[in-house]
């Protein structure tokens, strides 16, 4: 067997990342193979993904990022498991550099994105070596991607909330300035869907069977039931759906109001966000 010079640990873990006793380790059981040795850290990182698969990971960043036209956008959730890692550099900078892979290579699927390389490694074995060196659960946990005529990407609150907005019309600075707008409205207001055609049955039957029982439960006739919970039904709409809100920087004005005096034909395809937690 080889010797393993100082050297040679030092370079593998400026390589890696990885501590200096894993890098010695790993050149010893590979007799030197700097090759054999860096499979034997992501493998590590593996066994150690694997180990910690039970750990919560409510920590990371989240990053919405566009190409240049504004055609096409991404939105990454990488989680971990503390805040000390989330704020990391070099985490953050992955992030990053995740979505700059997901757009160059038009990437639309999370299995797909994790066979692409970064540094002529994997996505997916680039988290089991960060997993091996940082010893947290390290995941993409949520991936999605949106492509319309205009796409507006927003990251909020050091990368806890991020969102991506689809529009039918771009190309002019008002549009521009509206789209970004509308991206801090869904961070800050949460809305669930565009309108009340976009809310699942499942959940307006839900809605309507709470308001049901508080109604009962304040005494309220049989014979109104129906149509005072019809009324928060329409409550839940107007501060559920986006294009209902009241717009957070003029409360006169709805989103949709908002979205017909910049161009009338302008019209919303889509909206993701994404928070930690």
């Amino acid at each position: 067997m080889s010797t393993i010079t100082a050297s040679a640990v030092n370079e593998l873990r400026q390589k890696t990342g990885a501590g200096l006793m894993d890098c010695k380790k790993a050149l010893t059981e590979s007799g030197g193979d700097f090759e054999k040795a860096i499979d034997y850290l992501r493998k590590k990182g593996q066994k150690v993904s694997e180990l910690r698969a039970g750990r919560e990971s409510k920590e990371g960043v989240i990053y919405a990022h566009t190409i240049p036209t504004h055609k096409t956008g991404v939105i990454v959730h990488l989680s971990c498991e503390t805040d000390f890692v989330a704020k990391n550099a070099e985490f953050v900078g992955f992030a990053k550099e995740v979505a700059e892979v997901a757009l160059t290579n038009n990437v639309t699927a999370l299995e797909s994105l994790l066979q692409h390389k970064i540094k002529n490694v994997t996505i997916a074995d680039n988290l089991a070596e960060m997993v091996g060196k940082i010893g947290e659960k390290i995941e993409i946990k949520k991936f999605d991607s949106i492509s319309a005529d205009f796409v507006v990407a927003y990251n909020h609150s050091n990368y806890k909330v991020g969102v991506l907005v689809g529009f039918t019309k771009g190309g002019h600075e008002g549009i521009a300035a509206v789209g970004k707008d509308i991206a801090m409205q869904i961070a800050a207001m949460s809305p669930i869907a565009i309108d009340k055609d976009g809310i699942p049955q499942d959940v307006i039957d839900r809605e309507m069977a709470i308001a049901r029982e508080q109604i009962l439960a304040e005494g309220k006739p049989e014979n109104m039931v129906d149509k005072i919970a019809a009324g928060k039904l329409q409550k839940f709409f107007k501060e559920s759906t986006l294009l209902n809100q009241q717009f957070v920087k003029d409360g006169n004005k709805t989103v949709a109001d908002v979205l017909k005096e910049t161009d009338k034909d302008l019209k919303i395809t889509r909206f993701v966000r994404i928070n930690l937690g």
